[in-house]
């Protein structure tokens, strides 16, 4: 959760993600920082197994074009783990929201631009369901099996007409907790 916590890593991992392999210069462009800092922060995240050198990409051998292992990610309360690990995933978790609203922010501002057939299926949904932790798991499960079969992340799995599009499902606790400290596990 750490190398996820620095929004320009996030950002890195994000874009390698939906444009595929990158090297650090070209990472730079799209996030705003430099090459050095963006080469750095790819090695960050190699360590931690998000990406890793995609030396089959590199047009001659001093290119160090890197590429995504994962692009999706959940966050996910466990309850008694040390306070760095709460206060790193706090971190991560305010980060991606951060990018998530930005996101939100440009299309609103650009909505009248978007073909009326894109306007009309873009929205949020706001719902609240009534569960026990274990329905509660069942569903988060079954929205990101659902948005699996959509994610398509090469080009050759698209189809004709296809963009890309954020998809956040957020399920927050919306009670008080038990007024006696209920034990970890």
């Amino acid at each position: 959760m750490r190398a996820l916590a620095h929004p320009v890593r996030l950002a890195i991992l994000q874009h390698l993600g939906l444009s595929g392999p990158a090297t650090a210069t070209a990472c730079a462009r799209v996030v705003g920082a430099t090459p050095a800092a963006c080469s750095y922060h790819l090695r960050s995240l190699a360590r931690h197994g998000f990406v890793e050198e995609d030396r089959s990409r590199a047009a001659d051998g001093r290119e160090r074009p890197w590429r995504a292992r994962l692009v999706s990610f959940t966050l996910e309360e466990t309850a008694g783990g040390p306070a760095a690990e709460r206060a790193a995933r706090d971190l991560l978790a305010r980060a991606a929201w951060t990018h998530v609203q930005q996101v939100r922010r440009d299309y609103g501002r650009r909505a009248d631009a978007y073909p009326v057939a894109w306007r009309r299926a873009a929205g949020w949904v706001q719902d609240v369901v009534h569960v026990r932790p274990e329905e509660l798991a069942a569903l988060r499960a079954a929205v990101r099996e659902l948005m699996a079969a959509y994610r398509r992340l090469g080009p050759d799995q698209r189809p004709p007409g296809a963009q890309r599009v954020q998809v956040v499902f957020d399920a927050t606790p919306w009670f008080d907790p038990p007024a006696e400290p209920v034990p970890p596990g």
